[in-house]
């Protein structure tokens, strides 16, 4: 009997702390999978997997990277397998400012006060997760945690099992890549002002 309220008492800690996390946890399951189904399925499994292990999650330390780490980690493992492998190669090298240098070619700079503004205010939700997609997985996920989740180095860190230094790193290419992809993004969906016609036509005779 004893042994019974002992693991009610586990469980009712463990969704004590689970509970509030669910929103966020889907969120970026979401992300990672572009899909309702296998987010669900991700979550379920990950909760599963953590309520299993949580005997040893250090009480007082941080449970959602404790999770997160989790959740991350079949994410590699079951569901990378299941998703759309990206377009790596056209998003390679992506110099610095990219979107900077593209509004600029395309004559946006001239009739626009903040051309980059323009760009990702035509783009709805969707637009930037196909964005984010296209990012290999390692960039993809520090991206998702970091721009979407807002979370602190530290906490990406913990959650990824890497350095610091190379959530820093990983962010920093993942930023220029994101920039080539959002470009792709709206040129693919037409979501670019037509002004780069314009530029080229002059006055009419």
């Amino acid at each position: 009997m004893s042994e019974n309220r002992q693991n009610q008492r586990e469980t009712a800690q463990f969704e004590a702390l689970l509970l509030p996390i669910l929103p966020k946890a889907y969120g970026t399951a979401y992300h990672l999978t572009h899909s309702r189904d296998d987010a669900e399925d991700l979550i379920q499994e990950a909760s599963l997997q953590a309520y299993r292990a949580f005997h040893t999650f250090q009480a007082g330390t941080n449970f959602q990277a404790w999770f997160f780490k989790i959740l991350i980690n079949l994410f590699r493992n079951h569901c990378r397998k299941r998703k759309r492998e990206p377009e790596i190669a056209i998003l390679d090298d992506a110099p610095d400012l990219y979107l900077y240098t593209q509004t600029a070619q395309t004559g946006l700079q001239k009739s626009h006060n903040n051309p980059v503004e323009i760009v990702l205010e035509r783009m709805n939700e969707a637009h930037i997760r196909c964005a984010i997609a296209a990012l290999p997985d390692e960039y993809q996920i520090v991206c998702i945690l970091y721009f979407i989740n807002e979370l602190a180095y530290q906490e990406i860190a913990d959650m990824v099992g890497v350095p610091v230094g190379t959530v820093r790193s990983r962010l920093h290419r993942g930023r220029k890549i994101l920039q080539k992809s959002l470009w792709h993004v709206a040129e693919e969906e037409h979501l670019l002002p037509i002004t780069k016609k314009l530029s080229y036509e002059g006055n009419p005779a």
